[in-house]
C-alpha cells in the first residue's frame, strides 16, 4: 500500500470516485465519507457516496446525505456505478467484510482502493494507497488532514466543516476521550473560524430521539443491566422482544454503552444486541483495559483500545453468558 501523500497528485486529473464507509454508518463514517464528497466535488471529480445499508435518522440533516445511496435498497445501480468508477475510496474501516455485502462488489472491481481510517490492524493488502493511523481521534480528523496536505485548505466550506465536526464530534465522546488531542482542538478552532454553528449540530445528533427510545433505554437500565463490582465491569443483553416491543429503529442503541462506563467504578462496559443476523457486541473501558484485544480474542471482532465490536452466532442468553464466564480471566487487569 502506498502512502497517501503518492495519490495528491492524482486529484489534478478528472475522475469517477466512489466513496463508501462501514455498515451502519455512525457520525464519523457519514461525516467523513460526506465531507470528502463535498471536497472532491469542488475540484471536478464525479463522486458518488455509497452506504453499505440503512443509517440512522439522527444522520439525515447532515449536507448531502440525501445524495447518498443505500446499497441493499439499490444493489443493481450500486453495483454499476462501483464497478464504473475509477477509484473507491474506503472510510472509517479497514477489512472489506465490514461493508457486509458490498464487500464482493468493491471485491470485484478493477477500481483502484483507497484507505483512510483510523482503526487497528489493516489489511493493507486489499488497498492501493492509504492513510492509517490508530492515534487518530476519528477518520474525520484525518479528512481533515488529507484536504489541508494537499494543498486545498482553502476548499474547506461550512458543508465540509459541518460534517468533520459531526465526526470529530461523535467519534471522541463530545471531545472527552483520550483521543482528543490538542491537534482536534485546532481543528475545531479553525472550522469555528469559518463559520461553523456548533450547537446546532450537538442538537441534531443527541437531542433528536423517539420517546419509545428514552422508554427502551429506562427499561434497559432497570432490566437488562448487570454489575459486577468484582470485576469492575457491567454489561447489558438486548433480547429481540425488546427491539420489537419498542419498535427501535437504526440508531436507537447508539451510545447506550457509554452510559455504563458512567457508574462509579467501572472500568469495562459491554452491550449485547440480538440482531436478525448475529448478535452483535459493543465494548468501552477506562484506563489501560485493551478492548481490542478482547473482541478479537473472544468474538470475532476488533476496533480500538478503548472501544471495540465484536459478534457472535450464539443466542444472546448464551453469548452474555460466555462474556461473564470470560471475566474471570481477566480479573487481575480489570481491578488492578
Amino acid at each position: 500500500m502506498q502512502s497517501i501523500e503518492q495519490f495528491f497528485p492524482l486529484l489534478k486529473q478528472p475522475f469517477k470516485a466512489v466513496i463508501t464507509c462501514h455498515q451502519k454508518p455512525d457520525g464519523d463514517a457519514m461525516g467523513s465519507t460526506l465531507a470528502l464528497s463535498h471536497f472532491l466535488q469542488q475540484l471536478g471529480h464525479e463522486v458518488t457516496v455509497i452506504s453499505p445499508t440503512n443509517w440512522a435518522q439522527f444522520l439525515d440533516w447532515m449536507p448531502g446525505v440525501d445524495q447518498v445511496i443505500d446499497f441493499e435498497a439499490n444493489k443493481e445501480n450500486a453495483t454499476k456505478i462501483v464497478n464504473e468508477a475509477d477509484y473507491v475510496f474506503c472510510l472509517d474501516f479497514n477489512i472489506l467484510h465490514r461493508t457486509k455485502h458490498l464487500e464482493p462488489v468493491i471485491a470485484a472491481s478493477k477500481s483502484v482502493k483507497i484507505l483512510i481510517d483510523h482503526h487497528q490492524q489493516p489489511d493493507t493488502a486489499s488497498f492501493s494507497f492509504g492513510f492509517s493511523d490508530v492515534k487518530m481521534s476519528s477518520t474525520c480528523e484525518m479528512i481533515y488532514d488529507f484536504i489541508v496536505q494537499s494543498g486545498h485548505s482553502n476548499l474547506i466550506n461550512i458543508d465540509i466543516a459541518t460534517c468533520l465536526y459531526t465526526g470529530l464530534m461523535t467519534d471522541t465522546g463530545s471531545f472527552r476521550f483520550p483521543s482528543t488531542t490538542a491537534s482536534v482542538h485546532k481543528i475545531v478552532a479553525h472550522l469555528k473560524e469559518l463559520g461553523l454553528q456548533h450547537a446546532k449540530i450537538h442538537e441534531n445528533i443527541y437531542d433528536q430521539g423517539s420517546e419509545a427510545r428514552l422508554k427502551f433505554m429506562g427499561n434497559a437500565f432497570l432490566y437488562r443491566m448487570q454489575v459486577f463490582p468484582e470485576y469492575n465491569t457491567a454489561i447489558m443483553a438486548i433480547p429481540k422482544t425488546d427491539i420489537y416491543k419498542f419498535e427501535l429503529k437504526t440508531g436507537d442503541t447508539e451510545g447506550l454503552v457509554n452510559y455504563l462506563l458512567s457508574i462509579q467504578g467501572i472500568r469495562f462496559a459491554a452491550i449485547v444486541i440480538d440482531r436478525e443476523e448475529e448478535r452483535k457486541w459493543s465494548f468501552r473501558s477506562k484506563g489501560t483495559f485493551d478492548v481490542n484485544i478482547f473482541a478479537r480474542t473472544h468474538f470475532e471482532g476488533g476496533g480500538h483500545a478503548n472501544a471495540a465490536g465484536g459478534r457472535s452466532s450464539k443466542s444472546v442468553d448464551e453469548t452474555a453468558q460466555d462474556f461473564k464466564n470470560i471475566l474471570a480471566e481477566y480479573k487481575t487487569q480489570l481491578t488492578q
